[in-house]
C-alpha cells in the first residue's frame, strides 16, 4: 500500500521559513503552531494580530441568471435568509440533510455587483460531501464553480482593521460593516476581503489568487503587529468564543437547534420551512430540543477533552464533551459538550469523566470570551 501524501497549500513554504510544527488536518498537512507555542500565539491575537492559513477551506461560486433564483437554490439546502441577502453582505448557515441534520457549517456572500452569483466558503473536511450535495440538488441554471485556485487568510485580532487600512488607505478598510464583503487593492493586490473570522475578534478574511498568496502573507507579517497563528491557537480562540468546529460540536445527527444556532435562522424561514428536515427543526424551535449544547467550567485545573463522558450529581450520564481544553485568556480549562435539556441550566454542577475519575465543573454560559466584532 502506497502512502497517503498530504495535501499542502500555497503558504506552505513561509510555514517552514517561520519554524512550523505540522499536523495532519482534513487530508492537509498544516502548521499546529509556529515557533513562539500555542499559548503566545493565542494571546497576541487577543491583544494584536494573528495570521491564519485557511486556504485548505473550501472556495466554491453559485451562479445563477438572477439573485432570486441562485438564493431560492440555495435556500432550499439551508435555513438561511439568502433572498434578502443585500450586495456586499454575507451570512452564517447550515447545509442541511433530510433529516435536518448539519452536513456542513458554511458562510454565503452575495458580491457586489454580480447579479445571480453567490460565493461559498465550506469547511475544508467537508468540502467534497458539499459540493456533491449541492451537485445533486441545484436547478440546472444554476451551476456550481469550485475556486480551486483560490488562496484564503484570515487576519484576526484589535489591530486587524489599522493593519489593513494601512495597506489600503482611503478605501474604508476600518469602517466595512461585521459580516460584510467587498473587493479591495491592498497594497496592489486584488482581494476580496470580508469582516468575519472565527477567534471572537474583530478581524477578517481575504481571498485572492494562489499564486499572489506568498507575496500577500509576506506583505502582512511585515507589519510589526502582525504574527503567524497555526491550527493550535485557532482552535483555543474558537473554544474560548464559544464557536462550534464540525466534527465536534456539529454532525449529520445535530440539528442548528440543539447546537445553539437559532439566531442563524431567521423568522420567515422559522415559519415557512421550505429546508430540508424543517419539521425537526420547527418543532424543536416550539418545543425545545431534547439536548442542547452548553458551555462547561471546569473546578479544578485538569482539562477534559472531546469524547469525556458528562454525568449528573448522582452519578448519572447526561452527554458527551465535544471539545476541551486550557482556554489561555481564561486561565482555567473549559469545554463545550450536549447535555440533556433539563440540566443545560446555568450553574448546573456536573462532572466530567476523566481516565475514570469525575472532575468537577459547572454549566456555564457562552461565550467564556467576549466577542469583540466591530459593530461601528
Amino acid at each position: 500500500m502506497s502512502d497517503v501524501i498530504a495535501l499542502r497549500t500555497p503558504l506552505y513554504p513561509l510555514h517552514l521559513e517561520f519554524g512550523a510544527r505540522f499536523t495532519p488536518f482534513a487530508g492537509y498537512e498544516m502548521p499546529v503552531q509556529y515557533r513562539s507555542g500555542i499559548l503566545a500565539e493565542h494571546l497576541h491575537t487577543r491583544s494584536q494580530a494573528g495570521l491564519f492559513d485557511v486556504s485548505h477551506m473550501g472556495q466554491a461560486f453559485l451562479d445563477g441568471p438572477d439573485h432570486e433564483t441562485t438564493a431560492r437554490a440555495l435556500e432550499s439546502l439551508t435555513p438561511a435568509d439568502i433572498v434578502g441577502l443585500a450586495p456586499g453582505r454575507q451570512r452564517y448557515t447550515q447545509l442541511l440533510n433530510a433529516d435536518g441534520g448539519i452536513v456542513d457549517d458554511l458562510m454565503a456572500t452575495r458580491p457586489p455587483g454580480a447579479n445571480g452569483c453567490i460565493a461559498l466558503v465550506v469547511n475544508a473536511a467537508r468540502k467534497a460531501a458539499d459540493f456533491a450535495a449541492l451537485r445533486a440538488s441545484l436547478p440546472a441554471n444554476v451551476v456550481l464553480t469550485v475556486a480551486d485556485d483560490a488562496a484564503l487568510v484570515a487576519l484576526q485580532g484589535p489591530a486587524a482593521a489599522e493593519v489593513l487600512a494601512r495597506l489600503a488607505p482611503g478605501q474604508g478598510v476600518e469602517t466595512m460593516a461585521f459580516m460584510s464583503s467587498r473587493a479591495l487593492a491592498l497594497d496592489g493586490f486584488d482581494v476580496t476581503v470580508s469582516r468575519s473570522g472565527y477567534t471572537g475578534e474583530d478581524g477578517f478574511e481575504i481571498s485572492l489568487p494562489a499564486e499572489d498568496a506568498m507575496a500577500f502573507a509576506r506583505r502582512l507579517l511585515a507589519e510589526s503587529e502582525v504574527e503567524p497563528i497555526g491550527l493550535g491557537a485557532r482552535d483555543t480562540l474558537r473554544l474560548e468564543a464559544g464557536l462550534c468546529l464540525y466534527g465536534h460540536e456539529l454532525d449529520e445527527t445535530t440539528d442548528p437547534v440543539e447546537a445553539g444556532l437559532t439566531w442563524s435562522i431567521p423568522k420567515r424561514r422559522r415559519a415557512e420551512g421550505g429546508f430540508p428536515g424543517a419539521a425537526r427543526i420547527q418543532a424543536a424551535l416550539a418545543e425545545g430540543p431534547p439536548r442542547k449544547r452548553v458551555g462547561l467550567r471546569l473546578l479544578g485545573r485538569a482539562p477534559a477533552r472531546a469524547g469525556a463522558e458528562i454525568i449528573d450529581v448522582s452519578g448519572e450520564p447526561i452527554g458527551r464533551v465535544t471539545s476541551g481544553g486550557f482556554g489561555p485568556s481564561i486561565g482555567a480549562p473549559i469545554a463545550m459538550g450536549y447535555v440533556t435539556r433539563d440540566h443545560a441550566e446555568i450553574g448546573a454542577p456536573v462532572g466530567l469523566v476523566v481516565r475514570g475519575k469525575p472532575l468537577p465543573a459547572s454549566v456555564d454560559a457562552l461565550p467564556f470570551h467576549p466577542h469583540a466584532y466591530y459593530r461601528g
